[in-house]
């Protein structure tokens, strides 16, 4: 299937203000950091957006049903969540759909929990709304992670704490919760009066062996219980388009989350958002699933590269998104140490682990893979040349074709 897109040949992003690559005034670093991929959208976005351009026309804009009834087919279809029309709130982000979230269920000084490491912007969207962070720190089992019951159920039982952030799936260990898991952490945010707030934007990015489960189709325990915010625009590397959605049963969270979408002036979107999501769920299933193979084909590339040069660095396994977590902590560097290094001696630019959690994500290095596998090759011989000298001496770096 991979055969009949094109996923190999690199596309010049350098000089189109591209925040990933244009952020370095070098042009010869190559970024593996911000979450987007550097292969082009599906064919059937780009042809949808073209149409759309050539009307020449791009005033302000209503959502039509169409863009409705896509959400509902899809989560059907791929998840067997069963979600109606008056549930979906569209909106610009789902950063801001998560600050917009916390507006409506929570008062500054009450708390939030999230479990670290993760994505930073959790972190930003909690201070700015006044609360305060409490950390669930996720636990090393083996070359994953694992959930701490007795330390989560701990922390919701604070009669401070409000609301439990969840990132489903995980960003950046690369967890893709079990359906089990999902329903012991909803249990035990009912017994203590939590709110679920679901990220779910890497929802269709997951490897084989895995399933994802949507939160709120586990059982109407969880779908009360909860708001899920998701968007098509990681997995059909849209981002700069801004559209994502709001998914929330309960009628009374779902006015209050809608009036703070109002106030903070997020509740308008531009005309490209609402088609590419069109086009993505109705026309580019196929598209996404050649996208997991290569994505997949990448990772088995990073584990053996490591594997064979740098074997003491480990490369954690990646069950869903296309970020790879690596334990980096054998070295003799500290994760911004090491950032440093690769970017001024190798002209690699990836995320230091402390990005995600001061602590809980010291001693390892966030791998973007989204990219052509020539460059993901070359990538990888950079970084090994320069945390080589950390490491097993110099040498030649071979990386797997």
């Amino acid at each position: 299937m991979s055969q009949k897109y094109d996923f190999d040949t690199p596309v010049t992003r350098r000089g189109t203000h591209s925040y990933k690559w244009d952020i370095t005034p070098e042009d010869d670093v190559l970024p593996f950091w911000v979450a987007d991929m550097d292969f082009p959208t599906a064919p059937a976005i780009i042809d949808a957006l073209k149409k759309r351009v050539e009307h020449g026309v791009f005033g302000y804009t209503l959502v039509p049903d169409s863009y409705y009834d896509a959400i509902i087919n899809w989560f059907r279809n791929r998840h067997g969540w069963e979600i109606q029309k008056d549930w979906i709130i569209y909106t610009s982000g789902v950063v801001p759909a998560i600050s917009c979230a916390l507006k409506a269920m929570t008062l500054p000084g009450e708390k939030v929990l999230v479990q670290t490491p993760v994505y930073n912007c959790f972190f930003s969207s909690i201070k700015n709304n006044g609360c305060e962070i409490i950390e669930n720190p996720l636990v090393r089992d083996g070359n994953s992670y694992a959930i701490d019951f007795d330390d989560f159920e701990r922390k919701c039982e604070d009669e401070k704490t409000m609301v439990f952030l969840l990132c489903n799936p995980h960003n950046p260990s690369g967890r893709v919760w079990k359906k089990e898991e999902l329903e012991r952490m909803n249990k035990i945010c009912m017994r203590n009066g939590v709110k679920v707030i679901s990220d779910e934007i890497h929802c269709e990015l997951v490897m084989p062996g895995y399933t994802f489960t949507p939160f709120a189709s586990i059982s109407e325990a969880c779908r009360k219980n909860s708001v899920i915010l998701n968007s098509p625009t990681k997995s059909f590397n849209i981002a700069g388009l801004q559209i994502a959605n709001v998914i929330c049963s309960d009628v009374t969270l779902r006015r209050r989350i809608n009036r703070a979408i109002n106030i903070n002036e997020v509740c308008d979107v531009n005309p490209f958002g609402p088609i590419a999501l069109e086009a993505a769920y109705n026309d580019s299933g196929e598209w996404l699933d050649a996208l997991k193979e290569y994505l997949y084909e990448n990772y088995k590339t990073v584990k053996a590269f490591f594997f064979k040069n740098l074997p003491n660095i480990e490369v954690l396994r990646l069950e869903g998104t296309y970020l790879v977590w690596l334990d980096i902590s054998s070295l003799e560097l500290t994760s911004d140490e090491a950032t440093e290094e690769l970017l001024k001696h190798g002209k690699v630019l990836l995320n230091s682990g402390t990005l995600y959690g001061k602590h809980a994500g010291q001693g390892y290095l966030r791998l973007n893979i989204a990219c052509p596998r020539v460059m993901l090759q070359e990538g990888l011989r950079r970084i090994g040349r320069v945390l080589s000298s950390y490491t097993i001496g110099d040498q030649e770096f071979g990386c797997p074709a």
